[in-house]
Parts: C-alpha cells; sequence; structure tokens
C-alpha cells in the first residue's frame, strides 16, 4: 500500500468513535469513585439527607442499577440521575462532549406554559414557520411539555423547583450531550405542535442543527477549560492568591439557557425617559443610567455576574455609586439572570452599598486532610511572600479553623468569613464610600451563587428591599473534579456551605442560616415570566419596581 493512501486511512479512522464499550468493572469503579468524591468533599451532605431524605452514600442500590447498564450512555445517564438527586445547582454530572442540538427557537415558561421566547429567522423564515414570539409549545415528537419537562428535570436541576422547570423547559429545544447524554440520538427532525393566540394547533417539521463532536463510546479528549477560569486562578499568581480565589468561586455550573442570563443588557427595557451612562462600549462592565419619576431621580445598574476580579471593574461600580450618591434620590440593583461568580467580588459591591457596618455571608467548609494540607501551604507561600498582613491574618483564621475541625472529627468548619479575617465589613474603616440613600435589589429564580450571597446580605443588614421571586438557593462555594478514570466525565462538588448572619424562617424549609436550596425571598414578590411582559420587553415589570423604589423613597424620609 503506498504511503498516501496509508496516511488517508489512518485519518479517517482518527475522525471516527473507535473506543469500546466500557466493562461492567470499569462502570463500577468510576461510579464508586463519584460516590468516594461526594463523600470526602461534599459539604451540604447531611442537609440534604434533612431537606430530601437522600442519603449519597448510600449507594448499594445504585451499583445494582449500574451492573444493569448496557452501554456507555445508559451509565452516563444513571450518574446524571445520581447527582440530580442532590437537587444542587452547583452539583451535575457532566460529559466532556460539545455535541449540541438545537431547534432554532428558545423556550420558557411564562405563566406557565411553555412560550417561544427567540426565534433564529436565519434558520426558520417566518414564510415558512410563521409562528412568533409569544407562541405557546404544546409538544415535540408527540410527547406534551409537561412530560418532557417532567423527564428532563434531572438534565437540569437547579437550588429550587422552580428554578429546576424553567431550565427544563429550556432543554426541549436545545440539548447538549455535556448534559443530556442521549442527545446525539436525536432524529434529524422533530414534529412541534405550535398553539398561536386565536388559532388551531398547529404542527410544524423543525430540523435539528447539530453541532460538535458526539459522545457515543468510550473516553473522547477534555474540552479547553473556559478563558474565564484560567484568568480567574492563573498560574503565575503566588499560591495564597489562586488558593483563596479557588476558595471563594461561587457560580452556576450550567451553559446559560434562559434568554439574558449573564448579560450586560437587560432583559427588560428601560423607561423611555431614561439616560443610560455604562453599557455602550467594550470596557463597560455594567449597564446602568437615571431616569426621572414622579419628581424623582431613580439610579439604575445591572450586574451581569460576579465573575472577574479586575480592579478596574470594582472602580467602574465605585465611580457609578459616587454619580448616583449626588445624583439620585433611590437606585435600583439589577442581579436577576446573574450566574454568580467570585464571593469576595460580590462582597464587595455589598460593601459599597451599605453605609454601616454589617455582618458578611459566612462559610461552613468540608474539611479533609487536603484541604488542611492546602491550607498550610497558602499561609507559609503567604508568609514567604510578606503578603499583606490581612492576607496573612485571613489564612492563619482559616488555617486554624480548618486543622480545628479536622482534629475534632467535624466534617464542617465553623461559619468562617472568605474575604476578610474579620467577621465584620465596615465601609468607613475600610476607605470605601457607600451609597446612603434608599435602594431596592432585582432577583429572580436565577440569581445565583454569589447571587445570592449579596441579596442575604442587603435583606439581612436591613439596607434595602428585596424585590423579584426567590433566588436559586445555590448556596455555597464549588469546583469540579473528573469522576472516574475511565469514564472522563466530571462532577460539579459544593465544597462549602453559605452561612447567613441571621436565621431565616420559612414555609417549606426547617428554620436555618443556610441559603442552599432556601434561597433569597423578597420582601416584595413579583414575577416577571409572563406572556405580557415577554411581549412588552417588561413594561409591567419596570413600572413595578419603580412604584417599589419611589414608596420606599417616600417611607425612608
Amino acid at each position: 500500500m503506498n504511503t498516501p493512501m496509508l496516511l488517508l486511512l489512518v485519518s479517517i479512522g482518527a475522525c471516527e468513535p473507535a473506543f469500546g464499550q466500557l466493562t461492567r468493572e470499569q462502570k463500577e469503579a468510576d461510579f464508586r469513585f463519584l460516590a468516594g468524591l461526594y463523600s470526602k468533599n461534599y459539604a451540604p451532605l447531611d442537609w440534604k439527607k434533612t431537606l430530601f431524605g437522600f442519603d449519597a452514600l448510600a449507594i448499594g442500590p445504585w451499583i445494582e442499577r449500574v451492573r444493569t447498564t448496557r452501554d456507555d450512555l445508559e451509565f452516563y445517564d444513571l450518574s446524571v440521575d445520581y447527582v440530580a438527586s442532590l437537587r444542587d445547582t452547583h452539583d451535575a454530572f457532566s460529559l466532556p462532549s460539545d455535541f449540541l442540538a438545537s431547534l432554532g427557537i428558545g423556550v420558557d415558561l411564562y405563566d406557565g406554559r411553555v412560550l417561544i421566547d427567540s426565534i433564529n429567522r436565519t434558520r426558520l423564515p417566518a414564510a415558512r414557520f410563521p409562528f412568533d414570539i409569544g407562541d405557546e409549545v404544546v409538544s415535540v415528537d408527540g410527547v406534551p411539555v409537561e412530560e418532557l419537562i417532567r423527564q428532563f428535570s434531572k438534565y437540569a436541576v437547579q437550588g429550587n423547583d422552580r428554578s429546576t422547570r424553567r431550565r427544563a423547559a429550556a432543554r426541549i429545544a436545545t440539548r447538549p450531550q455535556s448534559r443530556m447524554p442521549y442527545a446525539p440520538r436525536l432524529a434529524n427532525t422533530a414534529e412541534v405542535v405550535v398553539r398561536r393566540p386565536g388559532a388551531a394547533e398547529e404542527s410544524y417539521t423543525i430540523p435539528w442543527l447539530k453541532t460538535g463532536f458526539p459522545m457515543e463510546v468510550g473516553p473522547v479528549p477534555f474540552p479547553k477549560t473556559k478563558a474565564a477560569t484560567r484568568e480567574a486562578f492563573e498560574e503565575d499568581a503566588p499560591e495564597y492568591l489562586r488558593a483563596w480565589r479557588q476558595l471563594q468561586y461561587s457560580a452556576s455550573v450550567e451553559p446559560y439557557a434562559e434568554l439574558g442570563t449573564g448579560a450586560r443588557t437587560p432583559i427588560y427595557t428601560p423607561p423611555a425617559n431614561f439616560v443610560q451612562r455604562l453599557g455602550r462600549t467594550a470596557a463597560d462592565f455594567f449597564f446602568s443610567g437615571t431616569y426621572e419619576a414622579r419628581g424623582k431621580r431613580i439610579g439604575l445598574i445591572r450586574i451581569p455576574s460576579y465573575g472577574t476580579l479586575a480592579t478596574a471593574v470594582l472602580r467602574q461600580f465605585e465611580s457609578e455609586i459616587e454619580f448616583f450618591e449626588q445624583n439620585t434620590d433611590g437606585l435600583v440593583v439589577d442581579e436577576i439572570r446573574n450566574p454568580g461568580g467570585f464571593l469576595c467580588f460580590g462582597e464587595n459591591i455589598a460593601l459599597r452599598l451599605t453605609p454601616y457596618p454589617f455582618d458578611p455571608v459566612r462559610y461552613e467548609l468540608r474539611v479533609s486532610q487536603a484541604r488542611v494540607n492546602s491550607f498550610y501551604n497558602a499561609l507559609n507561600s503567604a508568609r514567604i511572600a510578606e503578603a499583606e498582613p490581612w492576607i496573612q491574618e485571613l489564612w492563619e483564621n482559616l488555617f486554624r479553623e480548618v486543622s480545628r475541625a479536622y482534629g475534632e472529627k467535624r466534617g464542617l468548619t465553623a461559619p468562617v468569613p472568605l474575604c476578610s479575617f474579620r467577621n465584620q465589613r465596615d465601609p468607613y474603616a475600610e476607605g470605601v464610600a457607600a451609597y446612603t440613600k434608599p435602594l431596592i435589589m432585582l432577583v429572580d429564580e436565577f440569581s445565583t451563587s454569589t447571587a445570592d450571597s449579596v441579596p442575604a446580605m442587603i435583606q439581612d443588614a436591613g439596607r434595602g428591599l428585596i424585590f423579584g421571586m426567590r433566588s436559586n438557593g445555590a448556596g455555597g462555594t464549588n469546583t469540579s473534579f473528573l469522576a472516574g478514570a475511565f469514564s472522563e466525565g466530571f462532577a460539579g462538588m459544593t465544597l462549602g456551605l453559605m452561612v447567613r448572619p441571621k436565621m431565616i424562617v420559612t414555609s417549606d424549609y426547617p428554620t436555618t442560616r443556610y441559603i442552599e436550596n432556601v434561597g433569597v425571598r423578597p420582601d416584595i414578590e413579583y414575577d416577571y415570566m409572563t406572556r405580557e411582559n415577554l411581549l412588552q420587553r417588561g413594561q409591567l415589570y419596570v413600572e413595578a419596581f419603580t412604584e417599589a423604589i419611589l414608596r420606599h423613597i417616600e417611607a425612608s424620609r
């Protein structure tokens, strides 16, 4: 055989998924490894048993199911099911696959119904697909959407049921194999039944757009790490900074599925007399501006995420706060659909919104010998580098507490601060100019992780009113681990639990200081997710939060 032909055959063979199926022994070994990760590292083990009666360490029945799985995808799906039982936003079993199937529409739950909220008209021209924004999806391939939501919930688990249902609804039209192992087995088209206002149900044959490499059998190479993560944990930073940044990370592990999640521009249209300040150039991290209402000047600033450690971004926020302090009567802080990020960035935002000393959220950390060693090394690194005194004191405090908890054979530390060695933050003592006038903070069920902790601090400090819907309930610090040597899956992991300054009493959970699952409950409840808000770009929502800040200004006199 000549050399060019040999090279061609090698090239073709390299593109095919030529790996064999995992053996039963390999699957069982990987599942035990996965359960072992949760045994060693998962902070809310006891909390999940209390809330849901789920014991992640009782794996006997799961092992029996593993032994009966017929192929890799069924094993992966079982692993998804196991991790989903924790009902933890931060925890999901995922595959190293970039395969994605999309129908070219986005859907979400409005007024409890699955409505279309975005359409790719390049793929779905109106002449052939005359449905529109706000039309209802009734079924896909003969399966009612409510049944699909039920089936897809394990692929979309969040901190509370409402968030989970919305994320599961999004999976109807967009299916990533990283979360849904069977996604590559979809047919080439889907029969989608749509109900348009004033019209009978109509059926459309919509092609699935499939991209990426499907993971059918055996392992595939790992996807590249997100750039944001590389920047956050840069290798050339000293050990004490890298360890600290990893410790304080708290963000959604899911690819964003909902319209506007993590976006700088608000999901709603601001009032007609809105004067925009930030949000026009690439250098602007925030969206901000002012508008007039009943003789009052209202400031508005949107925080799209907390996924940065850049000093310039914090300075930009400070500059806006200084302007708002001089030029407004009240402030609306928008962190709806905020996927979280760095806890200390969020805490520093709260510091600039609270003009008096307040107690920040603290953290109960899962302890292990590896964590004791890591904290010891970080402390030594800080001392050798002659880091700022507060950094050294922070690591001394953290090392002392994890050592004590480990020595006393406790699973968790006492609640400890992560962003300061002190248990209280004081803007004046820290030389920070804070906003002093009335404010409200907008939250919803996709205010996640750090976007759970910030409204908790604002609410517990009595600083302002929380407006909207209960936050996600992703109440911890998190990371991810390789979940097995053979399957190459990943497992999200909650390493520490957020602990609020005050006890929270709710009708559906035990009285607690935890944010995990409980979320932050609004002082003023308002649901954006209505068809009218969708079609009118949130006009009613804007009117409602404007009325809320005006009343708060009046009541604060």
